[in-house]
């Protein structure tokens, strides 16, 4: 791996959302990628103090240009964003939080059994290009308001017939008198990179992209220890899916040993009364900071 110099001219540029959905979890990202930040109210760029890093604060609707002009090398937006605006970006890394929908929705007196339904309606929405492309394919004839925010209350004041709209958890729809009725495609945060990133920038990146590998794996994964009897090891380490093979400790009792092992969390509960069957006791679950594979 290359090693680097955090005193180097050079600094990876990356965009985040100002404000919205995005920010708090893109800081808490770089956070936990060992990268520190000083950020002060309504500061539109920041220093990194302990990684050739700096962040800027852009405007969501913003950064897929700023991403294809290289005024930034990379920067974290939610897929929707890409699909709308971003087609010349790459997408290096998706993250795995801020994920939604995007979708059409109805009101919720109407039915609508097939993409038939939209022939000839009126559909408000933020994502024109998307919604287009769809439309297209489904062969649909339909006319496409364009809203910059408060799509949700445009069927309610005569203005569309439905909306196409990013969804998270619905209650917005359920508050405005609508319900999800076709998804589009489904949406979360990403890490993408500029069509004309530097080579510089690049080599920073590598070791960014390092950091956060290490950071997401240890999100999805868990740290098991559970007392075993020692005659039980082999039954309970053949239900473990783990990396390679657990650790095995004495413990003071004789005949018992601690077992300890990294599995993915969704997979620990699919096995946990397994395990408790094959003898396993006591078993601990820890949270996993960082792996490195």
């Amino acid at each position: 791996m290359t090693c680097l110099n955090i005193n180097t001219m050079t600094k990876l540029k990356i965009a985040i959302q100002k404000s919205g959905r995005l920010h708090d979890d893109s800081l808490r990202l770089l956070k936990d990628c060992g990268i520190g930040v000083d950020n002060h109210k309504g500061q539109l760029k920041a220093q990194a103090y302990n990684f050739p890093m700096e962040i800027l604060y852009l405007r969501n609707s913003d950064i897929p240009k700023y991403l294809e002009d290289g005024v930034v090398d990379v920067a974290i937006v939610g897929e929707n964003l890409l699909v709308e605006k971003g087609e010349n970006v790459q997408v290096i890394q998706k993250l795995g939080f801020s994920k939604c929908k995007v979708s059409i929705a109805i009101p919720k007196e109407q039915i609508m059994e097939d993409v038939s339904w939209l022939q000839g309606k009126k559909i408000a929405t933020s994502y024109p290009k998307t919604l287009q492309k769809h439309l297209d394919e489904w062969g649909i004839q339909a006319d496409i308001h364009l809203i910059s925010g408060s799509v949700e209350i445009t069927p309610n004041i005569g203005l569309a017939d439905a909306i196409c709209d990013i969804v998270s958890t619905g209650s917005t729809l359920f508050k405005n008198g609508l319900k999800e009725a076709k998804v589009l495609f489904k949406s979360e945060a990403v890490l993408t990179k500029s069509p004309v990133i530097s080579d510089e920038a690049g080599v920073i990146l590598k070791q960014f992209s390092f950091r956060l590998n290490a950071v997401l794996k240890s999100r999805k994964t868990k740290y098991v220890l559970m007392n075993v009897p020692n005659d039980k090891i082999k039954a309970v380490s053949d239900i473990l899916p783990v990396l390679k093979s657990p650790t095995v400790l004495p413990l003071a009792e004789p005949g018992w040993s601690s077992l300890h092992s990294v599995i993915e969390e969704n997979q620990f509960w699919e096995v946990i009364e397994e395990l408790k069957a094959a003898g396993a006791e006591g078993i601990l679950v820890v949270p996993v900071e960082k792996m490195i594979l």
